[in-house]
């Protein structure tokens, strides 16, 4: 098996994972999957796609993540190993797709507009 190249995306970040076959070395920009992410429930996170599909110990895995903040490069991270998974085996995807894995989230920040406070709230009104 060669390296498999995938994308994953949330909110502004971006994740390029390289998977690999071989013995469980997860790397997130250079440190370690636990030094990287340090709290248990953001490593559950993105073990999640490998944990339903019974594939803990078979992938090196080796991503590249920028932007947005440690919960969606957690989340981007969790959808580029999702596909990745489904271009190795397309039994994968039915398991994946239940858990909502595959599905890219739209939400993003909504920008702030001119004459306001933030993007919805504004100044506060006086009558006179």
């Amino acid at each position: 098996m060669e390296v498999i190249h995938k994308i994953g995306r949330r909110k502004t970040s971006v994740a390029r994972l390289y998977m690999s076959k071989g013995n469980q070395k997860h790397t997130v920009n250079g440190k370690t999957l636990e030094e990287y992410f340090p709290t248990a429930t953001l490593q559950s996170k993105i073990m999640k796609p490998l944990e339903l599909t019974d594939n803990l110990t078979t992938y090196n895995i080796k991503v590249n993540v920028y932007g947005g903040g440690i919960n969606g490069q957690a989340e981007s991270i969790r959808l580029a190993i999702s596909r990745a998974l489904c271009e190795v085996n397309e039994e994968y995807r039915p398991v994946l797709k239940k858990e909502g894995l595959l599905t890219r989230d739209p939400r993003m920040v909504e920008r702030k507009k001119f004459g306001q406070k933030k993007a919805r709230k504004k100044f506060q009104f006086s009558k006179r």
